[in-house]
């Protein structure tokens, strides 16, 4: 009997990560979960899955893209447990909501720590064996912040720039060893990054900001009423688990096609007002101050 691919899967433990576990669990392969809680994210991965206690087709490790210690660890869980893994998706990541001079400044280290640095850290961590394997990829998972910059959100749309231009170079340094990297868009999933409780506002609705704040939320409930449900992701994620090319590109909803399609196809000017129609956000110069305005009660 074929021993079962094995694939390493980040932020496990909820929403597109969970969701795509449990599909590729049940689909076969041999799920690495890693996750900053392992004990209760494993449990919640056998309830859904049905697997028992000490099934070796699903492992969960502890990780914390913040810490190094844990990544190195981390690492030597993998190959202990997979030996050089087929696949490694980096799905965890950080958001943070909140203009540039509402978001605290010490959140730009976190989000790069998590969104990018870990990623790459972990990525260093497996690659010997992968390389040594003489096959293997890494699937990056992105979204529409990582074809352009995305208002209120201007952090996590760079480390998702970053993210996919590491991916691009990284897919050229390791395609010699017979090793791929995959970079994959997501449109909009009903996940709890929507929740306050898992993704932190620093949106002022009552501060300079607040039209812009008032705006996108009026497009973010549309958005959420037709997102989908993650197992979709989890199904359209396991396609994109076949592709054999040294780079490959993927996108996965259909505002993320057209983001994409609109991003190629227009310039600078027309994309950014095509963006303030859709989402109501104020036109240029409506905001500002004006310069002779005097102090309060003048």
């Amino acid at each position: 009997m074929a021993e079962a691919r094995s694939v390493v899967i980040t932020g496990a433990s909820r929403g597109l990560g969970f969701a795509s576990a449990v599909r590729l669990y049940s689909r076969g392969w041999h799920v690495i979960a890693a996750m900053r809680s392992p004990d209760d994210g494993l449990e919640r991965l056998r309830a859904a899955t049905g697997a028992a206690p000490g099934d070796s087709r699903l492992t969960a490790v502890r990780l914390d893209l913040t810490d190094g210690a844990s990544i190195t660890d981390a690492g030597k869980a993998v190959t202990e447990a997979a030996g050089a893994p087929h696949v490694v998706v980096h799905n965890a990541a950080y958001v943070t909501v909140g203009c540039v001079e509402e978001v605290p400044s010490h959140l730009a280290e976190r989000i790069f720590s998590t969104n990018v640095l870990g990623p790459i850290r972990l990525t260093r961590e497996l690659l010997p064996a992968m390389r040594a394997a003489g096959r293997g990829r890494f699937v990056v998972i992105s979204s529409v912040g990582g074809i352009r910059g995305m208002p209120t959100t201007s952090l996590y749309s760079a480390t998702k720039g970053a993210i996919e231009r590491w991916a691009e170079a990284l897919a050229q340094e390791i395609a010699p060893f017979g090793l791929g990297v995959s970079v994959v868009s997501t449109g909009t999933f009903r996940t709890d990054v929507y929740d306050e409780n898992h993704t932190t506002s620093y949106a002022d609705p009552h501060g300079a900001y607040g039209p812009l704040h008032a705006a996108l939320a009026r497009t973010g409930q549309r958005v959420i009423r037709s997102a989908k449900p993650p197992e979709d992701f989890a199904v359209a994620l396991e396609k994109v688990l076949a592709a054999d090319a040294p780079f490959a590109r993927h996108l996965i909803g259909s505002e993320t096609r057209a983001m994409m399609m609109a991003s190629r196809l227009l310039p600078a000017a027309a994309f950014h007002s095509l963006a303030r129609a859709a989402t109501g956000l104020p036109r240029p110069r409506t905001l500002r101050m004006l310069e002779d305005a005097g102090p309060a009660g003048t």
